[in-house]
C-alpha cells in the first residue's frame, strides 16, 4: 500500500480481538520504532514487550482509570516504552534550544511502530493516561526512569473510523504566521 493509503488507515483502535500477535510481526514493530530518527542520533528508548498474560493483566490495569481506557485490557500486547539517558550532544542540544528532544524522539519511534503495525493489519493505540509509578514497580523498571508512553497492540476489532481533521486553511500557513 502506498504511504497516504497507510498513514489513513492507521488509526486508535479501542476493540482487539484475544487472537495472539504472531512474533515476526511483533518485532517488525520494534525494528520499525528501533531505526527511527532521533536528535543527535541519541535513541533514548527502550521497548518493554509485555506478552505474558498475568503480567499485561496487571499493566493494563495501570491504565485503566475511571472510565478512561478499559480497551487496554483486551490488547494481547502491551509495549511500555522507557525514556532512556540521551547522548550528551543531544542533552546539550535541549537545555541550550529548551526543547525535549528525547520526547519528541519517543514520539517518532511510537508514530513509526504504529504505522509499521497498520501496515501488518495489527491495530495500536498510544496511552498517555496511567499509573506510571505502579506500571515500573509492575516491570521492575528502575525509579530513575520514565515511562512517557504505553502502546497497546493486537488484531483491531473497530471498525476503520473517517478521520475527523481541522480543514487544511485552519492548520496550514506558507511564509508567515
Amino acid at each position: 500500500m502506498d504511504f497516504f493509503t497507510l498513514i489513513n488507515k492507521r488509526q486508535s483502535d479501542r476493540k482487539f480481538s484475544s487472537k495472539p500477535i504472531e512474533e515476526d510481526k511483533l518485532m517488525r514493530c520494534i525494528e520499525a520504532a528501533r531505526i527511527s530518527p532521533s536528535a543527535c542520533n541519541a535513541q533514548p528508548w527502550t521497548f518493554v514487550v509485555v506478552d505474558d498474560v498475568s503480567k499485561k493483566e496487571k499493566v493494563a490495569k495501570c491504565a485503566v482509570s475511571l472510565v478512561m481506557n478499559k480497551f487496554v485490557t483486551q490488547a494481547p500486547v502491551i509495549i511500555a516504552i522507557v525514556l532512556e539517558k540521551p547522548n550528551l550532544t543531544s542533552k546539550i542540544g535541549s537545555v541550550v534550544k529548551d526543547k525535549e528532544y528525547p520526547l519528541i524522539d519517543i514520539g517518532i519511534a511510537a508514530n513509526q511502530f504504529c504505522l509499521q503495525a497498520s501496515e501488518l493489519d495489527l491495530g495500536t493505540c498510544i496511552i498517555g493516561w496511567f499509573d506510571e509509578k505502579e506500571v515500573k514497580a509492575q516491570l521492575n523498571i528502575p525509579d530513575n526512569k520514565r515511562v512517557p508512553l504505553l502502546i497497546a497492540v493486537g488484531y483491531s476489532e473497530a471498525n476503520q473510523r473517517t478521520k475527523i481533521r481541522k480543514p487544511l486553511e485552519k492548520m496550514y500557513r506558507r511564509n508567515s504566521y
